[in-house]
């Protein structure tokens, strides 16, 4: 166990499918589900890709930056964060000033989550290179120290193997430097850099075993770059409905402190189209507020 206190993010879908006629999920949660669910949750999340999965393209999907920043405005009380970035996406710099800018405009209430990438195809449509996974990755780590450098800096210098940057100031720097939440599970790259550089984890949850071998990693390379393990704090995304009755949210208590106790201290949840908020605020009194007293 960690010291890190038990958090929930509520991630909203941009995506939309047959079920919401094709319209991004988000845009109904924001009118009549996040209003009631969000007071109950620390962070709203959102997904970085330019168009849904479907062969013909009919569903809707909004643009992560701009949907976070039209959130950030409407929910003025929660953190913000993207789940997660492909950083290949967007110039580092470019990412590393539009990350300090919504700091500064949020109040300091902005994550940067970001990740190396992994949809070919999506790449290739909008004319972004692809390079292999190893690349992306080692990229990422750069992209993480550019943006940090252009965060704390003021006359940012940076010359790496992938990118850099000559004086990149990206004023006004905010008086926060945003948490950075690295989404990844590749064990011979990508882990170490979690433990290299992330403030959080992002991952999914498979089986204990795997947990903890994975756990293990980042500990290590966190310790052998001279830092502590606990500065990772962990981070599991795990999907699933809104409990309708206390039995669902008794097992839902049950599924999610498990983690909690393999060290987990932050909890995204995706709940996909909800069509009421009722359920909502059941998690809230039934799972959220049980699993925090248990840990307080």
């Amino acid at each position: 166990m960690t010291d890190h206190q038990v958090k929930f993010g509520w991630l909203s879908p941009v995506a939309g499918h047959a079920g919401s006629d094709f319209q991004p999920i988000v845009q109904y949660q924001e009118t009549h589900i996040l209003p009631h669910a969000l007071p109950y949750f620390d962070s709203v999340w959102i997904a970085d890709h330019f168009y849904g999965f479907d062969a013909d393209k009919r569903e809707g999907f909004l643009e992560g930056w701009t949907t976070l920043t039209w959130l950030a405005a409407k929910f003025p009380d929660v953190m913000l964060c993207h789940h997660v970035l492909g950083h290949g996406y967007r110039n580092p710099a470019l990412t590393a000033k539009m990350a300090a800018t919504l700091q500064v405009l949020s109040g300091e209430r902005f994550m940067l989550g970001i990740g190396g990438g992994w949809r070919e195809d999506e790449y290739h449509s909008y004319g972004y290179e692809f390079p292999s996974a190893a690349t992306r990755l080692r990229q990422l780590e750069e992209v993480v120290q550019i943006c940090r450098l252009m965060w704390t800096e003021e006359h940012p210098t940076f010359e790496g193997s992938y990118f850099s940057i000559d004086d990149a100031a990206a004023t006004p720097r905010p008086a926060v430097v945003p948490p950075v939440c690295i989404g990844s599970s590749g064990e011979q790259i990508g882990l170490p850099i979690v433990g290299r550089q992330a403030d959080i984890w992002n991952t999914s949850y498979r089986s204990d075993d795997d947990w903890n071998r994975k756990r293990i990693i980042v500990d290590s390379a966190a310790t052998a770059a001279g830092r502590k393990p606990t500065d990772v704090e962990s981070c599991v995304t795990v999907a699933g409905d809104l409990p309708t009755t206390d039995a669902e949210s008794k097992a839902w208590v049950e599924r999610l402190l498990h983690l909690v106790d393999l060290g987990v201290t932050y909890l995204v949840r995706d709940f996909g189209h909800p069509l009421h908020h009722e359920p909502a605020v059941r998690f809230a009194e039934q799972v959220i507020a049980p699993i925090r007293s248990s840990r307080s």
